[in-house]
């Protein structure tokens, strides 16, 4: 068996396939995820702090600037000055908290789906079917 066959086989099979359509989706999800936090979310919580806060700019200078640049975000950025950037690491956070607790949600989900099929299941498994109640009935006849 040659490598393209192998890999056209290891390719194709259907985890690969749907390993690439769960990636695919997590991706646009994590765009919608980002949108709801950074559009919706942080200004209600800059808000709720006590104005227009940007949490992008909330940062600590940990170098020193050089002349003539902004003390902003971007621009000491762009500048190579090192920066504790706890704004941006509280947008994240909030961020996978969100995703995190949607992906649990979806798990929650789906795994109540499944138990209530296996019970579902288990409750056809246990409920005779018309033809074995007849030949009870039929027995139980027979044996009088």
């Amino acid at each position: 068996m040659s490598i393209i066959s192998e890999f056209k086989e290891f390719a194709l099979k259907g985890n690969v396939m749907d390993l690439a359509v769960g990636v695919i989706i997590g991706g646009a999800f994590s765009t919608i995820t980002n949108s709801l936090v950074e559009d919706v979310i942080m200004p209600i919580v800059a808000f709720i702090v006590g104005g227009e806060i940007n949490f992008e700019n909330m940062f600590v200078v940990l170098g020193e600037a050089p002349e003539g640049v902004a003390m902003t975000y971007d621009a000491l950025k762009e500048a190579g000055v090192p920066l504790l950037a706890y704004g941006s690491f509280i947008t994240v956070l909030i961020n996978f908290l969100i995703l995190a607790f949607i992906i649990f949600m979806m798990v929650k989900g789906m795994n109540k789906m499944r138990r209530n099929k296996e019970v579902e299941e288990e409750v056809a498994e246990e409920v005779p079917s018309e033809e074995i109640l007849l030949l009870r009935e039929i027995s139980e006849k027979l044996s009088k």
